[in-house]
């Protein structure tokens, strides 16, 4: 999407640290084998983090993002349309997301407040533990805060072939927040522990997730700004959402288990399927928030 040239963002929800150390941006497969890397890959898009599940080299304390880190200010809706500067482009979408939700949780007698945003390069320590660059974007409960490294959407384009454009990673952090919903709304406990499979609580997770996304989508060019000027982002173009598309397909759970070569298995989605993840970030889109429901839908 793109921002309106002239917006000044009010948001103090991002936040920007430097890691340093470390393995760098590369995904590590150790020798959990092909478990290790589904686990992996599964973390890298759009989920909490999962990687903890399987062997992962120790974290060097020394290198580790601490705490909030630096407050991103000064950014304008000329800067996030920097196809190179994506620390503007998560702040102006933080302040869309901001209004946006406030809006909807007021017209719901919902109880809302902002999560918080945390940039980080390759390493970070968070109240979930400690991240590398492998877990990729995700949402921390006990923080209430959005984790996501900053080499993240390149990694989208060379190593998953994503289109990768501005949309698709307004999408990341916009299905992030929708967990952060989900968590303030008590439907993240409906989450069981080792719950899988194309039905399971935890694909209705994230398919609920990817509809707040797409509700957002449809919203933010609708949604005026702090101070009641014009929306900071302008309505979508067809290309625009076919990259949010493009990157729902590319992280279903079948694409990424064929990806890691050992044939499809339902049974073990945690996220979706490619045709799941589109369906329902485009009935966000079309349908808005009320039609996110995915607990009480027979099937998703």
């Amino acid at each position: 999407m793109t921002f309106r040239g002239d917006a000044n963002f009010d948001t103090s929800a991002v936040s920007r640290g430097g890691g340093g150390g470390g393995g760098g941006g590369a995904i590590a497969v150790g020798g959990g084998g092909i478990v290790t890397l589904i686990l992996v890959l599964v973390s890298m898009f759009f989920g909490i983090d999962l990687t903890g599940l399987a062997p992962s080299a120790p974290i060097d304390p020394q290198s580790q993002t601490q705490g909030q880190g630096e407050e991103v200010t000064g950014c304008t809706g000329e800067a996030a349309n920097d196809p190179g500067n994506v620390t503007c482009r998560m702040e102006g979408g933080a302040d869309s997301m901001s209004r946006f939700w406030t809006d909807t949780a007021a017209a719901n007698d919902i109880q809302y407040a902002d999560p918080s945003v945390q940039l980080f390069d390759r390493q970070v320590q968070t109240g979930c533990g400690g991240a590398t660059s492998a877990v990729g974007p995700f949402y921390c409960p006990p923080d209430q805060r959005i984790y996501i490294d900053t080499t993240f959407f390149q990694q989208m384009r060379d190593q998953f072939g994503a289109s990768g454009g501005s949309l698709a990673q307004l999408y990341v952090l916009a299905h992030e927040w929708g967990h952060h919903i989900q968590n303030i709304t008590g439907q993240l406990d409906r989450v069981r522990q080792g719950d899988t499979g194309p039905q399971s609580s935890a694909v209705r997770s994230e398919l609920q997730a990817d509809c707040y996304a797409g509700a957002w989508i449809a919203g933010a060019s609708q949604t005026r700004d702090d101070d009641g000027g014009a929306p900071v982002l302008v309505a979508p173009t067809q290309q625009e959402m076919n990259d949010a598309l493009n990157a729902a397909n590319t992280i279903g759970d079948d694409a990424l288990q064929q990806m890691g070569g050992g044939g499809v298995n339902p049974e073990g989605w945690t996220h979706g399927s490619s045709e799941q993840r589109m369906r329902w970030l485009s009935t966000g889109y079309n349908e808005g928030v009320g039609a996110c429901d995915t607990w009480n839908a027979p099937e998703v």
